[in-house]
C-alpha cells in the first residue's frame, strides 16, 4: 500500500510544476493534458481547457507527488496538511527555504529549534504549506 499526496492547482498546475522543478528539484515523471483523455467530460462537469494538466507525477527526492489542474476553477484550497521537506544540511535548508519562499510567505522563520538545527515553514505562492527540516 502507498499513500501519495495529490495536489489540485485548479488551473495553475503547469506553473506549479515549473516552480517546483526550480525550488525543490522536482522531476516530471509523467504529464497528461485533458486533450489526451479519450473520454468526454462526465455529465454535469464542464469540459476543461484541453491544454490544462489532467494528471502529473513528480519525483521530489524519494517521493512521488501527484498533481492536476482538477476542475480548473481558478481557486485552489490547500488547508489541513503540509508537505515536509527533509534536507541533509543547513545550507540546503537555507537554499530550499529561500526558493520556496519566492512569491510566498513565511509562516515560521527558518531557525534552530530543540528538535532540529534548522526548521521553518512557508506557504508557497500556490498556497501549499511546506515544512523544511534538517534532521538532528
Amino acid at each position: 500500500m502507498t499513500v501519495q499526496p495529490y495536489l489540485f492547482f485548479e488551473g495553475r498546475c503547469e506553473e506549479a510544476i515549473e516552480f517546483y522543478k526550480d525550488a525543490v528539484g522536482a522531476e516530471v515523471l509523467m504529464l497528461l493534458r485533458f486533450r489526451d483523455c479519450p473520454q468526454p467530460a462526465p455529465p454535469g462537469m464542464a469540459a476543461p481547457d484541453p491544454e490544462e494538466v489532467m494528471h502529473a507525477s513528480l519525483r521530489i527526492g524519494g517521493t512521488e507527488v501527484l498533481a492536476s489542474d482538477g476542475r480548473c476553477s481558478g481557486t485552489a484550497a490547500f488547508s489541513g496538511f503540509a508537505l515536509s521537506l527533509t534536507v541533509p544540511d543547513e545550507a540546503v535548508a537555507e537554499a530550499r527555504f529561500a526558493a520556496l519562499l519566492e512569491g510566498g510567505q513565511v509562516v515560521m522563520p527558518l531557525a534552530k529549534t530543540f528538535y532540529s538545527p534548522r526548521f521553518g515553514m512557508i506557504r508557497d505562492r500556490f498556497g501549499v504549506l511546506w515544512m523544511v527540516i534538517v534532521p538532528t
